[in-house]
């Protein structure tokens, strides 16, 4: 069916009774959308209590926004461990420390082991700068002038085994300008970002957002394509 749907994207959660959903935040660079996260709960846009921001890279710096936040930052370099499971298992110990709800991924850049995905299976997202399935991996802007695209964006979805191909939540779409080069198409996608990852987040934290059985599961129905958010319209279908 099709629906305009319920959530709001600027709701305040002033008078919430529900308690916020504990989260653990990895990063390996800038951390834009951590910081749009960190926004969002200043607001009270949103409902979540950062317990930790952990970063592989110790220069990362969205460690240097969590701390100006007073969230806990903690680096767990990957260079320090012999092989990819050694790393995984250290990240594993290290983010359960802080007991989260969900796991949530803002620009960390490492491949995760499938025993690290099982762990925290149906309670990681991740966000990527593409309108998934299209470019998955890396360099996704010039990816998408090279292809003469003429529509871009980016995706928020569920994590499992398969890289950037977990049950699909959220989308946000831009238009590619006959003029735009990597850099400005960047900047508009990571608009769109810090609109849609807050919002998919407090989905989960309301207990609307799920995921069953490689599903992404909003309201009880079950997404069989992401919401769009464009130009400030959302739509979905579901089942």
């Amino acid at each position: 069916m099709n629906q305009t749907p319920g959530p709001n994207t600027g709701t305040n959660l002033s008078y919430s009774k529900q308690p916020p959903l504990p989260i653990v935040v990895l990063i390996s660079g800038n951390g834009s959308n951590l910081q749009a996260i960190i926004d969002a709960v200043d607001s009270k846009n949103l409902s979540v209590d950062i317990r930790a921001v952990i970063s592989n890279k110790k220069d990362a710096y969205g460690l240097e926004r969590a701390k100006k936040a007073g969230i806990p930052a903690e680096t767990i370099p990957h260079a320090d461990f012999d092989n990819r499971e050694a790393f995984d298992k250290a990240l594993i110990k290290k983010i359960d420390q802080y007991q989260p709800g969900l796991v949530v991924l803002a620009g960390f850049m490492r491949i995760l082991t499938e025993d690290f995905v099982n762990h925290y299976q149906g309670r990681m997202m991740n966000i990527h700068p593409s309108l998934l399935p299209k470019f998955q991996g890396l360099n996704t802007h010039a990816r998408a002038l090279e292809e003469n695209e003429k529509v871009h964006g980016a995706s928020v979805h569920f994590v499992t085994n398969d890289l950037d191909s977990g049950p699909l939540i959220i989308q946000a779409q831009v238009p590619v300008h006959a003029d735009d080069d990597e850099k400005s198409l960047a900047t508009r996608v990571h608009e769109q970002e810090h609109k849609i990852y807050p919002l998919a987040i407090q989905w989960f934290a309301e207990e609307r957002l799920s995921m069953k059985e490689q599903n992404a599961m909003l309201d009880g129905h079950k997404l069989q394509e992401p919401y769009i958010l464009q130009d400030n319209k959302k739509s979905r279908t579901c089942n």
